[in-house]
């Protein structure tokens, strides 16, 4: 908050606008993505049922495990961990970049 004085006027606060880095937001939402997808991961490699079973309650009604299982190897989790961190880090990067260009208004 900023105070402002002015001769014909009281003091009065002015808000400030909280702005986002856009790296740091782009770095946090990566991260957090990659823990995420990395627990998820895990989740599937110790009882594939549970997570179906939640995963099916995300699904808007898609019946997921009629859906072809294959098993999971390092090279898929590999790709799988480098594309969500990546989109996660384009997501943040973006919404900060948004969210700062509202905020001026």
């Amino acid at each position: 908050m900023k105070i402002i004085t002015n001769d014909k006027f009281d003091i009065s606060v002015v808000p400030t606008v909280m702005k986002h880095d856009p790296n740091a937001t782009a770095n946090s939402l990566a991260v957090v993505g990659g823990a995420l997808y990395l627990l998820c991961a895990l989740w599937t490699l110790i009882s594939r049922s549970s997570f179906m079973g939640v995963m099916n309650t995300w699904a808007h009604g898609v019946e997921l495990s009629a859906l072809p299982s294959k098993p999971l190897n390092f090279g898929t989790l590999l790709v799988g961990l480098i594309t969500f961190v990546l989109a996660a880090w384009l997501t943040g990067y973006t919404f900060a970049k948004v969210y700062n260009y509202f905020a001026k208004r």
